[in-house]
């Protein structure tokens, strides 16, 4: 069996990018976010810990004495510095970690035919080199801002225009619909993907 097919979900805060990441699981899709593997390295590795400790203080651990993700939110969303330092640390980190997670499944005696991974900033930093596919979810802005769960602040700045995002990807799709319009559209790539995957 050949390796899975690559693909990386992007789009801005707000428009869909977990619903979307839901949707290819239910088509049977290996996934994973990078919220999730963010998670993971807070949770169980120490040096991330140490450093996240050494730069931002012990005031951002929580009861568990591991680096709490909010408490740090508070400091590096209103410090760009300690926002691009808190990235530079994490995002070789993530990108290390989905990679092994790919090697992984295409060890697997069955591995599957799809893989994808939720990457926000895809674009930002270059990850897109790393991937056979890219989708981008689009929404309008006033409909993010509804399903938007934390506060706003400067990260939108720093995100590509969503038209430079389409341009650059393989897929688009605007999610102003529902789950089922959705998980419909991710069907169709899915089984684009698996005929690429056993052509």
């Amino acid at each position: 069996m050949p390796r899975p097919i690559a693909l990386a979900i992007t789009g801005g805060i707000g428009a869909g990018k977990s619903t979307a990441l839901d949707a290819f699981r239910s088509h049977g899709a290996a996934v994973v976010s990078s919220d999730e593997i963010v998670h993971h390295l807070l949770a169980t590795d120490d040096d991330v810990r140490d450093q996240v400790v050494a730069k931002l203080g012990r005031e951002v651990l929580g009861a568990d004495g591991r680096p709490d993700r909010s408490l740090i939110a508070q400091k590096v969303f209103s410090d760009r510095k300690l926002l691009d330092w808190l990235e530079s640390l994490l995002h070789p980190l993530v990108s290390r970690e989905y990679l092994t997670w790919r090697e992984r499944l295409a060890a697997l005696d069955e591995p599957p035919r799809v893989c994808v991974t939720e990457v926000p900033l895809l674009f930002e930093v270059g990850g897109e080199e790393r991937f056979d596919e890219v989708v981008v979810i689009t929404a309008p802005t006033s409909l993010r801002e509804q399903r938007r769960r934390v506060a706003r602040d400067d990260r939108d700045a720093r995100l590509l225009p969503d038209r430079e995002k389409i341009r650059r990807a393989d897929y688009h799709y605007v999610n102003t619909g529902t789950f089922e319009d959705l998980r419909e559209w991710v069907g169709s790539v899915m089984r684009e993907l698996e005929a690429k995957a056993t052509a």
